[in-house]
């Protein structure tokens, strides 16, 4: 059996597992995949690209909030009063998706701005509103998938090394003055908080296990580039 078999079996396992409601941490469960005609006209890839594309939205959001709360004096440039709302102000915009501003950002220059030393405006949503369309982007901004529809394995694979590079910035851009422009892992002086680390490296793994899936299906050879994270230039999506 080739790995990406078996990542595919797993991947699928997972899926029926949530017909009994797996529990998180925080207290809430993962409901059973409710039955539609429409998932007649899907492959398992198709499937699969559904559950993970869910999981990836799932880190984003995981990541604005923990930003925002580490990072409170983002939110209120916009004029946000809570986190909450600053992360919604995001995340509102999935379920209108194509229509969206967002899908139309050019999401390379949201990423450079986020770390623009006179920028004056909401260095967090600069970022992640980045990041979630430059993810969106290696699914074709599309949210359901049908026999008829094709994904890029080399996208996924792209943007999975284009979060590399992001988070690589993330942690290490600093102000003239040293202060980080946004604190993600760790304060001066605390104990590291790797939390950011691990949501980060799930949104990577996720992205990079439905390009192996993609790229079996289709016998389409990922081209694997060696992109310098320190350099700041991304792959094409």
């Amino acid at each position: 059996m080739r790995i990406s078999h078996a990542l595919l079996l797993a991947v699928l396992l997972l899926g029926g597992c949530a017909g009994q409601n797996i529990k998180h941490k925080d207290g809430s469960s993962t409901s059973a995949r409710e039955f539609s005609v429409a998932n007649l006209a899907k492959s398992d890839v198709d499937i699969a690209s559904e559950l993970t594309q869910r999981e990836a939205l799932k880190s984003l959001r995981l990541l604005t909030d923990k930003l925002y709360k580490r990072n409170p004096q983002e939110y209120r440039k916009a004029g946000m009063e809570s986190v909450e709302a600053a992360t919604a102000r995001l995340f509102d915009e999935l379920p209108k998706w194509p229509e969206s501003h967002l899908a139309k950002l050019n999401w390379e220059e949201s990423f450079k701005l986020t770390f623009l030393e006179g920028y004056t405006g909401d260095r967090v949503y600069a970022f992640m509103s980045a990041l979630t369309s430059m993810v969106m982007a290696s699914y074709n901004h599309k949210s359901q998938f049908f026999i008829t529809d094709e994904l890029s394995a080399q996208k996924l694979y792209n943007s999975a090394r284009n979060v590399e590079i992001a988070v690589w910035k993330l942690s290490n851009a600093k102000l003239p003055s040293g202060a980080r422009y946004l604190v993600s892992n760790t304060l001066d002086g605390e104990i590291a908080n790797l939390s950011f680390e691990r949501e980060f490296g799930k949104l990577i793994a996720d992205q990079d296990l439905l390009a192996l899936l993609i790229e079996d299906r289709g016998n389409r050879a990922i081209t694997r580039t060696l992109q310098g994270v320190a350099s700041f230039v991304f792959l094409p999506i």
